[in-house]
C-alpha cells in the first residue's frame, strides 16, 4: 500500500529523543553536521565507535565519492535501547494513524524519516531477533460519531537488508555457530562479529596461590579460591545469565548446578554490572570471573597498554563455550536507508572484519581494497570477526589465536534461564555470607580426613540440596523434568517461594556450618 503522507511529529521527538539526544555528545567520534549523516544507536564502547567512524567514513568517499559522517547515540545497553526504540514506534506509529488516509506499507514498512536512527549497532542476538517483531498498536476508527472499532497494528523495528544468498554464502559458509544462527535467514538482522562467554583471570593471583591458569568452569569451584571469585547477578545481567545456563547445558542438571553452587562459595562479592570483575580481576581485587570475552580481552588490553603486561587473561573452556554473533539491524523508518545499507555492507567487508581482531601496528597488516594495510589505527578492539573468510586468509594476523568456529559448543542452551536468576538468588546472592561459610565449612571438612564417607555425603546433600516446592498441594522436586511446572509456579507466587526457599538454604547452611565446627 501505498503512503500518502509522512508528517513527523516535533514533539514526538522532542520528548521521546530526549534520552537519545541527550547522549548524542557521549560519542567516541564526533560528527560533522554538514555532512550526510548516519544516525547509528548503539550499547558499543568509545573505542569501537572510533574505530568505526573513521573506517566507514574512509570507505564510503572512496565507494561512492561522497564524504559522510557518523551520529553515534548511546543511551544505555541493549536492552535498554530496544525498550526505547519500542515505545519511540509505538507512539510514532499512533501519529501516522491520526492523518487523513493514511495506511502502512507491505511488511509494516513506515515513511524514511519517521524514526530518527538509521541502524542499531551491537547486543545480542536475542535482543535483536526481538526487534522484528516490533510493536503493537491499537488504532480505533471512528466509524460514526457513537461508533468506532480497533485495529491492530504490528510494526517490526527492524527492516530486510538487500544481500542476495549467494553474498551471504561467500562471506558466512553455512549460517551456523555452535546452534546459533549468524543472521537472520530474512535478513533482519546480520552479525559483525562473534561474541563469547568465557574466564577472565589475573595471572600474578594465581602464580601466588600455586594454581594453574584455569581452562575449565569447573576451576573456579576450586577450594584455594575460596573468597576469590567476582560474578555478576543474573537477575540483573543478561550476559551472565547466559553464561549460567549454557554452563547449565554443557555440563547437564547435576553437574552444572554444583559448578553453579561451588562458584557462588567462592565468590568475593556479586555486583549488578557485568563490566565489574574484569576490572577487579585486572586490579588483583579478584583472582577470577566471568565476562563476555571483549570485557576480558579488552580489559586486558587496557593493562597492557598501560604498562601492566600480561598479567589478565582470557580463557574460552574449550568445547563448551557459547557463542553468539553481535549483530546491526537497520530501523524500520529511519531517515536514509540507502546510507544504512551502505554501512551494513562496509561492516561486513574485510577492511571492516580487520579492526575487531588486527594489531594497531598497521605496517605489519595485510594490505586492504584500498592499497593500505588493514586494521584498526588506535584501539585493539579484541572482538572476533563474523566471516569464516577471514579466519581462513587472515587468522595469523590476529591479536588473539583463537577461532570461535572451532571451541564453539554444539549444545544448545537448555533455556533454564529463569532458575538460574530464582534459585541462584536465593542460595547463593541474598545470602551470600552463609553460602560462603558453608562451602569453606565443607572443603575444610573434606581435607580434614575426621569425616567418614558417610558423614560428608550427608554435608555434601545439605550444600548442594534443592528445596522442594508446593502445588496445588503436593511436594515437587526441582528436576529438569518439573522445571516448567515449578517455573510456572513463580509467575503467580514468586515472592512468597523466594521467602520459603532462602529459609530453607539458610537452615542447610547454618546446619553443615555447625556440624563441622562441633568436630573441628
Amino acid at each position: 500500500m501505498k503512503v500518502q503522507a509522512i508528517v513527523i511529529g516535533v514533539l514526538l521527538a522532542v520528548v521521546l529523543g530526549v534520552p537519545f539526544v541527550l547522549s548524542a555528545g557521549k560519542t567516541g567520534s564526533s560528527h560533522d553536521d554538514d555532512l550526510r549523516t548516519l544516525i547509528v544507536v548503539t550499547p558499543h564502547v568509545p573505542q569501537i565507535r572510533d574505530e568505526f567512524a573513521r573506517g566507514f567514513a574512509d570507505w564510503h568517499e572512496r565507494e561512492f565519492g561522497e564524504r559522510v559522517s557518523i551520529d553515534f547515540r548511546t543511551p544505555g545497553g541493549t536492552s535498554e535501547i530496544r525498550k526505547q526504540l519500542s515505545a519511540m514506534f509505538k507512539e510514532s506509529v499512533k501519529k501516522l494513524a491520526a492523518q487523513d488516509n493514511w495506511t502502512i506499507e507491505e511488511g509494516g514498512l513506515l515513511p524514511e524519516g519517521t524514526i530518527p536512527f538509521d541502524v542499531m549497532f551491537g547486543g545480542g542476538s536475542y535482543d535483536h531477533a526481538q526487534l522484528i517483531g516490533g510493536v503493537s498498536v491499537d488504532i480505533k476508527l471512528r466509524e460514526t460519531e457513537t461508533n468506532s472499532t480497533t485495529l491492530t497494528l504490528e510494526v517490526p523495528i527492524s527492516r530486510p537488508m538487500d544481500f542476495g544468498q549467494d553474498e551471504l554464502d561467500a562471506m558466512f559458509g553455512e549460517n551456523r555457530i555452535g546452534p546459533q544462527e549468524l543472521y537472520d535467514p530474512n535478513q533482519y538482522w546480520i552479525g559483525t562479529a562473534l561474541s563469547s562467554f568465557g574466564i577472565v583471570y589475573n595471572r600474578d593471583v594465581f602464580a601466588k596461590l600455586k594454581l594453574p591458569e584455569p581452562t575449565a568452569f569447573g576451576d573456579l569451584t576450586r577450594p584455594e579460591l575460596w573468597g576469590w571469585i567476582a560474578l555478576a547477578d543474573p537477575r540483573q545481567s543478561g550476559s551472565i545469565t547466559t553464561t549460567f545456563d549454557s554452563i547449565l547445558g554443557n555440563e547437564g542438571w547435576e553437574q552444572g548446578w554444583r559448578t553453579l553452587r561451588g562458584m557462588c562459595g567462592n565468590t568475593r562479592y556479586f555486583t549488578n554490572s557485568s563490566t565489574k570483575p574484569p576490572i577487579d580481576v585486572s586490579q588483583g581485587e579478584a583472582a577470577a570471573g566471568l565476562a563476555i570475552d571483549f570485557y576480558g580481552r579488552g580489559q586486558a588490553q587496557v593493562v597492557k597498554d598501560s604498562g601492566g603486561g600480561d598479567r589478565v587473561g582470557y580463557s574460552d573452556p574449550a568445547g563448551s563455550v557459547y557463542v553468539d554473533a553481535d549483530p546491526i539491524s537497520i530501523i524500520n523508518g529511519g531517515p536514509d536507508y540507502e546510507l544504512a545499507t551502505r554501512f551494513v555492507r562496509y561492516c561486513l567487508s574485510d577492511e571492516a572484519q580487520a579492526l575487531w581482531q588486527f594489531d594497531t601496528s598497521l605496517a605489519d597488516n595485510p594490505i586492504g581494497s584500498d592499497g593500505e594495510p588493514m586494521g584498526p589505527h588506535w584501539h585493539a578492539l579484541r572482538r572476533m570477526p563474523v566471516k569464516r573468510s577471514m579466519y581462513v586468509q587472515h587468522f595469523d594476523q590476529f591479536v588473539d589465536q583463537v577461532d570461535p568456529f572451532e571451541i564453539v559448543s554444539d549444545v544448545k542452551n537448555p533455556g533454564w534461564r529463569t532458575g538460574v536468576q530464582v534459585m541462584m538468588g536465593c542460595f547463593g546472592i541474598d545470602i551470600a555470607n552463609e553460602c560462603r561459610a558453608a562451602y569453606k565449612a565443607l572443603n575444610d571438612a573434606i581435607a580434614s580426613g575426621r569425616f567418614s564417607e558417610a558423614e560428608l555425603a550427608e554435608l555434601d546433600a545439605l550444600y548442594y540440596a534443592f528445596p522442594e516446592t508446593e502445588i496445588e498441594g503436593e511436594l515437587v522436586a526441582f528436576t529438569p523434568e518439573t522445571f516448567r511446572t515449578v517455573r510456572n509456579e513463580w509467575r503467580t507466587r514468586q515472592a512468597e517461594l523466594e521467602i520459603e526457599y532462602t529459609k530453607f538454604y539458610r537452615a542447610n547452611y547454618n546446619e553443615l556450618v555447625k556440624r563441622v565446627r562441633e568436630r573441628l
